[in-house]
């Protein structure tokens, strides 16, 4: 059972981090022809002398329908205003239908929630050149929380996909790095832990699908991708624990190569992309560390 004390924490926090009115963007894009086939773009606030980075954010919240990029847009300002140019992306999520064995709506769209992620990934330098003159995508770093930490490691890792995947890319991708925020980034080990009340098995499809996808979209399956990966994990986080960063991390070793884990003290899920807290900064420095 939960500490009540956690839970009041974790709602504490989450209220800070949803308190930000949300900031509208420079330019907003399109790669394909569905309503959430957007991208908003945010151009650097401060002066870098030259070229800004390009942060590619992938928001959060379980893949589910209700949870969009609005709730991100604070931070992509905060990164605004450290000097990146910001591409803030939103794809397609799972049915606004509560699903008879989940607790809320079904997480998650197979195909559609990778479909749109690769083809965003795809036209982003293009859509960032016109939109952003300002923005050098050869210095791309990929963010995401939560689910959109997943999607970060997922969209770093297409180069490794299986032979038939229709998203694998023949060559690694053009990126400095990957800074995944408390990444749903081991599925089996999510699911164990019950994260999101099943989304991970949701997202596939369910478990009649389970064995046969999960080689296509659990990061931990995707390894060695050979891209910079850092992981910031609040250690109180309990909507996604630590054990799911260290699975991962772990895994990588395995495979042979490092990935970095920062994890911060008395910090839980939200403080990663809430501009009021302290761990903001941090996710910003790594950031930095990757970008320039």
């Amino acid at each position: 059972m939960t500490d009540p004390a956690a839970v009041e924490r974790d709602a504490a926090e989450a209220a800070s981090a949803f308190a930000h009115p949300a900031v509208a963007p420079d330019v907003t894009a399109a790669y394909g022809e569905h309503p959430d086939h957007v991208v908003d773009f945010y151009a650097p606030r401060r002066e870098t002398g030259g070229p800004a980075p390009l942060v590619v954010l992938l928001h959060g919240g379980a893949w589910r329908a209700p949870y969009d990029r609005q709730h991100v847009t604070p931070f992509a300002d905060f990164l605004s205003r450290r000097g990146f140019a910001v591409a803030n992306v939103e794809y397609r999520r799972g049915s606004s239908v509560p699903h008879q064995n989940a607790e809320g709506p079904v997480a998650g769209r197979w195909p559609e929630t990778f479909d749109d992620v690769a083809a965003a990934m795809d036209a982003l330098p293009a859509l960032a050149a016109a939109a952003l003159p300002q923005a050098d995508v050869r210095r791309t770093v990929v963010t995401g929380h939560s689910a959109g930490g997943h999607l970060a490691l997922w969209a770093a890792a297409r180069h490794v996909l299986p032979y038939d995947s229709p998203w694998r890319l023949p060559a690694p991708p053009m990126l400095r790095g990957v800074v995944a925020l408390a990444p749903i980034a081991d599925f089996v080990v999510a699911e164990e832990l019950g994260v999101c009340g099943g989304a991970s098995a949701q997202l596939l499809g369910g478990a009649d699908h389970w064995e046969e996808r999960l080689a296509c979209a659990d990061p931990a399956a995707l390894l060695p991708t050979g891209i910079a990966t850092a992981v910031v994990q609040g250690r109180d986080d309990i909507v996604v624990p630590q054990q799911v960063s260290e699975a991962y991390v772990a895994a990588a070793a395995k495979a042979g190569e490092m990935v970095g884990l920062t994890l911060l003290d008395a910090v839980g899920h939200f403080p990663l992309i809430d501009p009021a807290a302290d761990a903001c900064a941090v996710v910003a420095e790594e950031i930095s560390q990757l970008a320039w």
